[in-house]
This record gives structure tokens, C-alpha cells and sequence, in this order.
């Protein structure tokens, strides 16, 4: 990952023409205008009156209404259908800090968006888009792509949620680095404005052009200076080198002569009670059925030899989420796919129901619609008791970004990134000229969104601060350090 060409100090602020050229990887992509013909002016026209119902301003409000639904009761009530004895270890986690309470309260902040005005411009929601679900991993042509990675509550819906989401995690992250009011809200205006450029920049485009447009490492790389590039570089020289090969190596041991997954608990530990090898390997042949033909034939030649429950982040610690460790007929070439269990969105109490018949296809499908491209082996299953889950690939260059040691530069620059990755993704599953003309070009939009995320980042600290104080009272139980 080095640079070939030194680069010169400075650049101009892209424009949405050369944000769309370089997302398209086209130097001149031909550009539509919004009112070439009359039906593309007549969408972007529905966007704009759509700020009469639901104007932009409205959407800086915040205040917690009297009825608000206590946010510690929320929590227990998802963890009911959670593995009770790793709870702990959740609260445990989001006990640490503002931001580790925010990462595990999407459903919290769900209902908290469902009080707040909606526009009805609906995109394909990742549903969770705080600022630590970007990410790089591996395209099926083995290049580094940057994009939204965590799918678990998507579904169809208002696109400001995700924005707000997304710009609130920012300054709860700020305020946890200790980063000037100012700078943080400079921070949120900046990637707010890019979400809005880079939209615009695709609503200009055909349909095709939009669905072909990605981020990459390379792209990133041409914008990046100072520090920002450095930090660009390391996560991506790491993520070059943290596939799935570097963790069969960590993970995988020989017991008897056989490989077997290493325990490391509480965090990887064999739970027979939970999953045994005759179900992994009933689930994989169901699973294989939902990938398309010559990934079936590959995923064919591989056949389960074990499986082990492994602890993940922090919203997601208590679902059943498996190791599946597989091999080749010859026993000489191993495989570990992630089996992880999906639930009910937690938007979809606020939500129209989704169409799809279980909630491992819910995820699959709405991670397909928003990625740039999805990993080779994305696919769903439903176990024996009922449980729905999905499949992927447990690293294939994933390269994540270390938010507590980022720079107020740093933030700035990756927020921007994030927004701009995540405003392909709602271009491409929405209409992006409805979405561009509810945007308009002036900076209402942005300004309304970072007050949001003030006021909702005091609420956030608010919520950790009940936490702690359920914690001390006895009401839950937490493990630290885990």
C-alpha cells in the first residue's frame, strides 16, 4: 500500500462532478442534469416538496419526551432473547465509556428516532451507522474497499436515521477524545455536507453508474494528507494482511491429529449446549443452497470439522454468533466462516415489517443492496430450534479504525468518509434525485443534523450514566475488561 507519487500540499474541496467521477472511477463520467427531461425533473421536484411536509429545520430537534420508555428496561427486554450468562459481558462493555453505551443502544435510539418528524424519503437503512461500522475488507477481486460493514438491524426507511445516527456517534466519540465543541461540530457540519455533495454527485448520473460506484483504497488515499494519511495507511496495510488465512493461524490448533478450534474463554469457547458439529454441518448444507451456483460449488469441496460460539462486539454480545471451522475432503485446506444470529431489527417496531421470510435473508439482502460488493460466501440458514441466522466469511481484509486514539483532524477527515460511504449506499438502494431535491443545496440539512447530534450525544451520556447507576444499585450485572 505505498504511494508511487508524492502528493502536493493542498487540493480543492471536490465538487459533486469530481466526487461522482471519482466514486464511479470515471475521470469524465457524462452527467445528466437534474431537468434534462421531465421525468427525472418531476423526482427531483417530489424531493423538494417534500420539505413542505417535513422541513429540513425540523429535524434538529431533540428533547425526550415525558413518556420516553426507560432505556435500561429496553435493554433487558432485548436481552431475554439473548444467552443470559454472556450479558454481562455486554453491559460490561458498555459500561466503559459514552460511546461503548451508545454502540450497544441502537435499539434505544431507535425508538428515540421513531418520536422524532420523518421525511418518507426511504432508503435501505443500515440501521446501526455509528461511526464504528465503517470499515475496509477484501472485494471478490482482492481489493480494498471502504463501506458500511455491520447490516444486523437494516431495513427499508427514513434517510435521515442513519444520517442521525451517524453524526451523533461523532460527537459522542469526539467528547470522549476530549476534542474542542467547536471542532466537533465542524466535524459534523463537514461530513453532513459531503453526505449531501456526494448524493447530489450521484443524482446527476444513470441508474448504472450510481450501482457501480464504490470506495476504495485508493480512492481515499488521493484525498488523504499528514497525519489522515498516515493513519490511512497503517489500518490499510493491516487489513491487507488480517484475512482469513493470519486467523486460521491464531484460531486453529490440532487436537488428536485434527484441527480444532482454539478456546480463548469466555470470549471462544465450545458450547455443545448451544451448537454442536451435526447441527453446523445440517445448517452449512442449508446455507449453501442460498448462494449463487459457482459459489455452491466451491463452498461444496469444504465440508464442517468444527464450531465454537465467539463473543463480537458490543451490541451484538449475547446472540448465539458461531466459528465455523471447515476443511477440504484431503483435510489440507481449512476455511472459517462466521455463523452469527439475526434477530428482529431493532427498527422494526417503528417500521413497515420486511418482506423477507427470515431475518438471515433481512440482513443478507440489505447488505448486498447497500455494499459496493458483498463477501463471496454472504448467505442465510435457519437452525433446528428455529433461530435464523447468516453467513459470511470471518476476516477477509478487514481493517477497522482506532477511534480513541484519532486525532480531531483524523475524526474529521474519517467522519467525512463515513458520511460519503454512506451516502452511495442511500443513493444506490433509494432514488437519489428524491433525495437530492429534499437535500436542496443550501446547508439547512447540515446545520439541523449537528444540532441533533449535540443534543442527542448529552442524551447518550445520560443513558451510560443510568447504566452505571444500574449497575451500582444490583439491578444488572456487568463484567469489565472483557
Amino acid at each position: 500500500m505505498s504511494r508511487s507519487t508524492p502528493k502536493p500540499a493542498a487540493r480543492p474541496r471536490p465538487t459533486p462532478a469530481l466526487l461522482a467521477a471519482s466514486l464511479t472511477g470515471q475521470e469524465a463520467p457524462r452527467i445528466l442534469a437534474f431537468r434534462s427531461d421531465t421525468a427525472r425533473a418531476a423526482r427531483y421536484d417530489r424531493g423538494r416538496e417534500m420539505r413542505d411536509a417535513v422541513p429540513r429545520e425540523t429535524h434538529a430537534a431533540w428533547k425526550p419526551a415525558a413518556d420516553r420508555p426507560d432505556p435500561i428496561a429496553l435493554l433487558e427486554e432485548q436481552g431475554k432473547s439473548r444467552i443470559t450468562d454472556l450479558l454481562p459481558i455486554r453491559y460490561g462493555r458498555m459500561l466503559a465509556s459514552p460511546f461503548g453505551f451508545f454502540r450497544g443502544s441502537a435499539n434505544v435510539m431507535a425508538s428515540d428516532l421513531a418520536a422524532t418528524p420523518r421525511s418518507h424519503v426511504d432508503v435501505q437503512l443500515a440501521g446501526d451507522a455509528h461511526i464504528s461500522n465503517f470499515g475496509f475488507y477484501a472485494s471478490p477481486e482482492r481489493d480494498l474497499l471502504f463501506d458500511v460493514n455491520d447490516f444486523d438491524e437494516t431495513l427499508p426507511g427514513p434517510f435521515e436515521w442513519d444520517v442521525k445516527r451517524l453524526a451523533a456517534s461523532v460527537v459522542v466519540v469526539a467528547r470522549t477524545r476530549g476534542h474542542a465543541p467547536r471542532l466537533t461540530r465542524e466535524s459534523v457540519l463537514n461530513a453532513v455536507s459531503v453526505y449531501r455533495d456526494v448524493v447530489r454527485a450521484l443524482a446527476h448520473l444513470e441508474t448504472l453508474r450510481v450501482w457501480y460506484s464504490r470506495m476504495d483504497y485508493g480512492l481515499l488515499d488521493s484525498y488523504a494528507r499528514g497525519t489522515v494519511a498516515k493513519m490511512l495507511q497503517q489500518v490499510a496495510d493491516a487489513a491487507v494482511h488480517h484475512d482469513g488465512i493470519s486467523e486460521i493461524d491464531r484460531m486453529v490448533t490440532t487436537v488428536d491429529g485434527k484441527p480444532r478450534l482454539r478456546e480463548q474463554p469466555p470470549l471462544m469457547t465450545h458450547r455443545p449446549d448451544l451448537v454442536s458439529l451435526d447441527s453446523a454441518a445440517s445448517q452449512l448444507s442449508q446455507y449453501r443452497h442460498t448462494l449463487v451456483s459457482d459459489r455452491r460449488t466451491l463452498l461444496g469441496r469444504y465440508h464442517a470439522v468444527d464450531v465454537a460460539l465467539k463473543v463480537v462486539g458490543v451490541g451484538s454480545v449475547g446472540t448465539r454468533c458461531f466459528v465455523a471451522l471447515l476443511d477440504a475432503a484431503d483435510g489440507s485446506d481449512p476455511l472459517l466462516l462466521q455463523v452469527k444470529e439475526a434477530q428482529f431489527s431493532v427498527l422494526s417496531a417503528h417500521l413497515p415489517k420486511s418482506r423477507f421470510r427470515t431475518h438471515g435473508e433481512r440482513v443478507v439482502s440489505g447488505q448486498r443492496i447497500m455494499q459496493s460488493q458483498s463477501d463471496i460466501f454472504l448467505g442465510w440458514s435457519r437452525g433446528a430450534d428455529g433461530r435464523e441466522y447468516y453467513w459470511r466469511q470471518l476476516r477477509d481484509m478487514k481493517g477497522s479504525f482506532t477511534l480513541t486514539d484519532m486525532s480531531p483532524s483524523q475524526l474529521h477527515a474519517y467522519a467525512a468518509g463515513c458520511a460519503a460511504a454512506l451516502a452511495r449506499a442511500h443513493a444506490r438502494s433509494g432514488d437519489p434525485l428524491v433525495l437530492a431535491g429534499y437535500l436542496g443545496r443550501s446547508d439547512v440539512f447540515e446545520r439541523a443534523i449537528a444540532d441533533f447530534a449535540t443534543a442527542y450525544a448529552d442524551q447518550a451520556e445520560r443513558d451510560h450514566a443510568e447504566l452505571a447507576a444500574a449497575v451500582k444499585a444490583g439491578r444488572i450485572g456487568a463484567e469489565t475488561g472483557i
